[in-house]
């Protein structure tokens, strides 16, 4: 199958290589010359190129932009697509997504693999970053069930743990899971680099091991995308950090309270359901 990837970033060039090594031909599209240029030399696409129009040859194209750019580039994509290419994105949130892709293009699925690192471009893609990763996907009542099978299909090749729900499902869920923990992780390292007290702040630095590593790690990473999660996922997100600093100030006056037993008993429910959630 001839696949098309606009956006050769992490996400996107790690796209590309599993789904050359299933076999398919993979067409890539950058803005950057240099990177179709990296894409082609580490084996990510089979051929790449700065002008959208090549991908008039794929049956299948991910986009894979940032939030912000993924409705302007179906606007772009449509242009030059034949009505039956299927269309399917990879951002984080799902709502506005589908709402303005979907009367855009038929064929189009909603889609969002749950993987990543703290790295980003071309130079970070990986090889089987989406083994066993969630991997959801959002139709809706107008989606054509050929498309939904089409990008399905794909999934499973990628040996990802496919799931389908409504998009607005998704953003609630993810603003719990991906997009509180961003905020949460990015307030941490916010709180500790006001530390007034130089020489605590370079013993901190100094003693920082996995615990703040583990922590704080989603929070240090893509400015642009932590951005892009609160503006288009901002109600659902509002609401979950809401409730994050309802817990939160529980939890201080727990503590300011003295009351080590309730503390305990939140902590040890914390303890039992954390499984459920990994």
């Amino acid at each position: 199958m001839n696949i098309g990837i606009l956006g050769l970033g992490l996400i996107g060039g790690s796209l590309g290589l599993d789904l050359r090594a299933c076999g398919h031909h993979v067409i890539g599209v950058s803005r950057r010359a240099s990177t179709i240029e990296t894409a082609v030399a580490i084996g990510c696409v089979d051929s790449s190129s700065v002008d959208i129009d090549v991908l008039g040859a794929a049956e299948v194209v991910f986009i894979c932009t940032p939030l912000g750019l993924i409705v302007p580039s179906i606007e772009q994509l449509i242009t030059v697509l034949p009505k039956s290419t299927v269309l399917t994105d990879v951002g984080s949130v799902k709502t506005p997504i589908v709402e303005a892709a979907s009367p855009l293009w038929s064929n189009f699925v909603g889609g969002h693999p749950m993987a990543g690192t703290a790295d980003s471009g071309i130079e970070a893609a990986l090889k089987n970053l989406f083994v066993q990763r969630p991997y959801v996907l959002t139709p809706t009542s107008a989606t054509p069930a050929s498309a939904v099978e089409v990008v399905s299909e794909l999934v499973k090749q990628l040996n990802s743990n496919i799931y389908y729900c409504a998009p607005e499902q998704h953003d609630r869920a993810v603003s719990w899971i991906s997009h509180l923990p961003v905020m949460v992780s990015a307030s941490l390292i916010a709180s500790c680099i006001r530390e007034t007290d130089n020489q605590v702040l370079q013993l901190a630095q100094n003693l920082a091991s996995s615990g703040f590593k583990d922590t704080s790690r989603v929070g240090g990473g893509n400015p642009e995308l932590g951005v892009m999660m609160a503006k288009y996922n901002r109600e659902a997100l509002l609401t979950s950090m809401h409730q994050y600093r309802h817990q939160f100030d529980e939890i201080i006056n727990l503590i300011e309270q003295e009351d080590w037993e309730s503390l305990e008993n939140i902590l040890k429910s914390n303890q039992n359901r954390r499984p459920d959630f990994l």
